[in-house]
């Protein structure tokens, strides 16, 4: 598109948009604490999290300790003790 006046094309206004986020955020975490309720314990949640990480590579045979140990060599799991 060009101006009546020049050979120049015409370059449109740019407009800038923004979106204050902020009050949406406060609301979103206000309600995801409310969700989790007062006894719900971080910590807990953690050690629970880490038991069972322990529990699941437990027992395992020659062959699956043997992927198991290229997993982690491999940095696709966590060595023991770490996850």
């Amino acid at each position: 598109m060009n101006d009546r006046n020049t050979s120049e094309p015409r370059i449109p206004d740019l407009r800038t948009v923004e979106f204050d986020l902020t009050a949406h955020e406060t609301q979103r975490r206000t309600e995801v604490l409310a969700a989790l309720g007062d006894t719900w314990d971080p910590i807990a949640v953690m050690e629970g999290e880490a038991d069972a990480y322990r529990l699941l590579y437990s027992g395992l045979d020659a062959e699956q300790q043997t992927t198991y140990d290229a997993l982690v060599a491999a940095g696709v799991l966590p060595a023991s003790g770490q996850g």
